[in-house]
């Protein structure tokens, strides 16, 4: 306890850091505060079978905890912050194939500017398609006709999509300056605190189910926080577990033009586990909604029913049996893409590094992609069970649907990779100004390596 104080003493004391952390609190206390705003014509009171059904787990779960529970209160920021993360991944695989976007790419600080303001017209126009659906979605989601106070006039179509784009474009302003002027990813912060906002509900729904069981509930109960700490443990290893390629730099003597023989300067090339982050659990999961789509249209046939049947239920067998196969295929495809192992190689050569035994150039690009596949595998493995691991302990221990969600898939790798991000931004600050570091190291460079 002495440690945790002198620690927020310190922090304290280094006036950027505070300024810094306070000035992210308190934009992410706007957000929060955002998302309890209703849409104007919308009666609250009415939601509430949608707010019971969302917090109850689900494929409305998972849309209700991205958003900190305003899509279920058809809040102002009820699109949260997902149309920029769209827009983001849409503009990134494009920079794959579009010429332009690849010379965009290459022209250093302008050229990124371009890129975010595509980025941004394309949330824009990502809105714009949302906005409405979500507004006639909300009947099929079993909201009375009743909620809307006026009646769904065009007026009040017009002026909803108004709100809900314009509340997008102030959630990514608030993410963007948060980034610049704050502590941390301001987007994946505002994603975090919206996926924590509905934690303790989950877990007192949880409780109270398990306390009401005649035999071994509390019991559960501990069981439970002791997986979730283990499956906690287990995600953050696999965010920051790195394959060290050693790489030599000949030593240059004072002498321009010469370098010393035998004497080099011994470095290593980190190669991240997990390459990919939350990607392919985020591809996945878009693409599960495919199965259930084609089973509507062959209607009341077996096959139709069959797929319907076996993609609507999240926590189904065949539901994670492909969301698994899907996420394992997306992390070596979105690892190829993010991983330049020719740029990698390219730019080893041009500084004059290499890598022991291993010619420069082409040998060089060849060996680090195979390094990257064997290590990717594994990595893609380890993602799929953490993916699916929410439906396990459904079926397992017949864990409540909303507390499941947090053991596991793109909401437990999200709040891990950006709490260990932040800690290392706050981390920085501390070492440099000649304090000890949030860990006994004093740093947190000792990172697993395999």
């Amino acid at each position: 306890m002495n440690k945790l104080i002198d620690l927020i003493k310190s922090i304290y004391k280094i006036k950027e850091l505070r300024e810094r952390i306070l000035f992210t609190l308190a934009l992410l206390l706007v957000y929060r505060l955002g998302a309890q705003v209703v849409l104007p014509g919308v009666d609250s009171l009415a939601l509430s079978d949608l707010s019971s059904r969302s917090d109850g787990g689900g494929l409305l779960g998972i849309l209700n905890a991205f958003t900190g529970g305003a899509f279920a209160n058809a809040s102002i920021f009820a699109l949260g912050i997902m149309p920029y993360i769209s827009a983001s991944i849409v503009v990134q695989l494009m920079g794959v194939a579009l010429p332009y976007l690849q010379k965009l790419q290459k022209e250093g600080e302008s050229g990124r500017k371009k890129i975010t303001q595509i980025t941004r017209w394309l949330t824009i126009f990502i809105c714009v398609v949302q906005a409405p659906a979500y507004l006639y979605g909300l009947s099929a989601l079993g909201v009375p006709d009743s909620a809307f106070i006026f009646g769904r006039t065009p007026a009040f179509i017009f002026t909803s999509i108004v709100i809900l784009v314009t509340g997008c474009i102030f959630a990514m302003w608030l993410g963007e300056k948060i980034t610049d002027r704050g502590i941390g990813n301001g987007i994946s912060l505002l994603i975090t605190v919206g996926i924590v906002a509905t934690l303790p509900l989950s877990f007192t729904q949880n409780l109270i189910s398990r306390i009401s069981e005649s035999n071994g509930g509390l019991i559960m109960v501990v069981i439970e926080l002791a997986v979730w700490l283990v499956i906690i443990l287990l995600s953050i290893l696999l965010v920051m577990a790195v394959r060290q390629i050693p790489v030599q730099y000949a030593r240059r003597n004072s002498v321009p033009g010469t370098q010393s023989s035998g004497m080099a300067k011994r470095q290593y090339i980190p190669l991240k586990l997990n390459a990919s982050g939350v990607m392919p659990i985020i591809f996945a999961q878009a693409l599960m909604f495919a199965p259930a789509t084609v089973g509507s249209v062959f209607g009341t046939s077996s096959i139709g029913q069959w797929l319907q049947a076996s993609f609507s239920d999240i926590f189904g067998l065949w539901y994670n049996i492909l969301f698994g196969v899907l996420v394992v295929i997306f992390t070596f495809f979105y690892t190829a893409i993010t991983v330049p192992t020719n740029k990698m190689s390219d730019d080893l050569k041009r500084s004059g590094g290499f890598v022991p035994g291993i010619r420069p150039g082409n040998e060089t690009s060849e060996y680090l992609d195979s390094v990257m596949s064997h290590i990717t595998f594994p990595g893609s493995l380890y993602l799929a069970v953490i993916a699916v691991f929410p439906a396990i302990v459904v079926q397992l221990i017949g864990m409540q649907q909303g507390w499941a969600l947090f053991f596991g898939g793109t909401s437990l790798l999200i709040m891990v990779g950006v709490a260990i991000d932040t800690i290392q931004q706050i981390n920085a600050y501390l070492l440099n100004n000649h304090y000890d570091g949030l860990m006994k190291s004093g740093s947190m460079r000792s990172k697993p390596t395999i």
